[in-house]
């Protein structure tokens, strides 16, 4: 890589990554809507930037203690800080990018 490469490298600021957790309970259809909503709006409004974990809670219910998940869908963003979230099927995008402060 050369100096001018390196400078104007340096220079870019660097978009964060949002990481987000979306907590579902099976594979049910309002699970399944919630995820494609998600990725719709990542898609629209963070492309490149963003990563989406999804957790069944039939399979880690431990995690909705640990988290403190008291209904499903729940979109957790875990990045950056401070933490938000979200609940529902995501299908209202502009609440889900207010709820989550995302410009």
């Amino acid at each position: 890589m050369t100096v001018a490469a390196k400078a104007l490298r340096a220079e870019k600021p660097v978009d964060p990554e949002y990481v987000l957790r979306l907590f579902v309970s099976g594979l049910t259809s309002r699970s399944q809507r919630a995820i494609a909503n998600l990725k719709i709006i990542c898609e629209r409004h963070l492309a490149g930037r963003y990563r989406i974990e999804v957790v069944d809670l039939h399979q880690s219910p431990g995690l909705a203690r640990d988290e403190q998940i008291i209904a499903t869908p729940t979109l957790l963003r875990v990045q950056p800080l401070p933490q938000r979230r979200v609940i529902g099927d995501l299908s209202q995008a502009d609440k889900v990018l207010q709820g989550l402060d995302i410009q």
